[in-house]
């Protein structure tokens, strides 16, 4: 079984000093970190390197030079037997099933991001689209929000998103 943890969107220092503080729980928690971009800066990146037991990501639109030349456009790793992708961005929402399932053809698992709106959606060949949403800048959704879930013999299971608490302005 390992034990997984999916953010994008974080946009640390431009949205929040830091990840909260459930959210560097859940990073030692897990197995493996899946960050689908939108860093904004390298520091954060560094910190997730050093605190996570494995890091996968990718760089966002929103992401410089300097997180462009250590991170990749999409990152790919396989876990448990299952095939993950890491992207930024899938475009629109209508049609993203049919568009992704064309452009990862041997993908299982894709996780995504930019838009900060939770996504989980599962294509007609199966393809799990998962988007995190962000833990610090929620936008127009109710709460800021990262996923957990789990690999293993019975393949992805236990997907959560977690809602955080409303952060107090500083």
């Amino acid at each position: 079984m390992t034990e997984l943890l999916l953010l994008a969107d974080t946009h640390v220092p431009k949205r929040a000093r830091d990840l909260p503080t459930q959210v560097w729980s859940a990073v030692e928690a897990a197995d493996v970190v899946l960050h689908a971009g939108d860093w904004v800066d390298v520091p954060l990146l560094d910190a997730l390197q050093s605190r996570a037991a494995r890091l996968v990501a990718c760089y966002g639109n929103n992401d410089g030079p300097a997180l462009r030349e250590r991170l990749p456009e999409v990152a790919r790793v396989e876990l448990d037997g299952l095939a993950f992708a890491v992207v930024h961005e899938t475009g629109q929402s209508a049609g993203r099933e049919r568009r992704c399932e064309a452009a990862y053809p041997d993908v299982d698992v894709l996780v995504f991001g930019h838009s900060h709106i939770p996504w989980d959606s599962t294509t007609p060949r199966g393809l799990r689209l998962l988007n995190p949403g962000s833990p610090t800048d929620r936008r127009r959704q109710p709460h800021c929000t990262y996923m957990t879930a789990r690999t293993g013999e019975q393949g992805l299971t236990d997907v959560v998103l977690h809602r955080l608490p409303h952060r107090r302005p500083s």
